[in-house]
């Protein structure tokens, strides 16, 4: 992003991304909100939750050194009567209260899930000469977005396992997967983008314009 601090407290429409990420958590069914992240940003994430008042109960809890070590945290600070646990991308502020409410209802009826959306592009495998390898029928590919859904006894026990086998993924679906555990796509939003460049920012800023936000 080349921001010279955490890219969550960059503005969109006037308002940090991570405030346009609790908006949508707090205006859909979700009971509890953890914002895992490092004590640094804590004071500047005080300051958001006190001018949005929202309804619901947020707690702060320190980050890892890597995404996997983050969650790992979070699954431990969850009310004790969690039965199942929605991971979010704090960058993915697009997100609507609609996507959220669709998976934590599905989470109902299934161990695992994910939201993705299929891929629009052919996607090449190459070799580290940049050599193309194989071509993957597009129809199987979907790219992955968060929310991801799991059972929280599930995912605590996946995380347990990673760490005794040196496992390391970049989401939890990952783990799942490695522990021979279903996990489903739920269709996400192509609107559900991560932000990560400035480019993402003037594209999220139009999104929400055209929303009426």
């Amino acid at each position: 992003m080349g921001s010279n601090r955490n890219k969550l407290l960059l503005e969109v429409r006037s308002q940090p991304i991570i405030a346009w990420t609790l908006k949508a958590a707090a205006a859909s069914s979700i009971e509890w909100i953890g914002i895992i992240s490092q004590p640094t940003d804590w004071a500047d994430f005080k300051t958001i939750l006190a001018d949005l008042k929202l309804n619901k109960r947020v707690e702060l809890i320190v980050g890892g050194s890597t995404r996997q070590e983050s969650v790992y945290n979070g699954l431990q600070a969850l009310p004790a009567a969690a039965e199942q646990v929605l991971i979010h991308d704090g960058a993915r502020c697009l997100v609507t209260p609609d996507l959220l409410n669709s998976c934590a209802q599905a989470i109902r009826q299934c161990l695992g899930l994910i939201a993705a959306v299929p891929v629009k592009d052919t996607i090449k495998v190459v070799d580290e000469n940049g050599i193309i390898q194989s071509t993957p029928d597009r129809q199987r590919l979907w790219a992955a977005q968060t929310p991801q859904g799991f059972h929280v006894k599930l995912l605590k026990q996946c995380h347990a396992e990673g760490l005794r086998q040196g496992w390391e993924v970049t989401d939890d679906a990952a783990l799942f997967e490695r522990c021979g555990i279903e996990v489903r796509i739920i269709e996400g939003e192509e609107t559900n983008l991560k932000v990560t460049t400035p480019q993402d920012l003037a594209i999220a800023e139009f999104i929400l314009s055209s929303r009426g936000l």
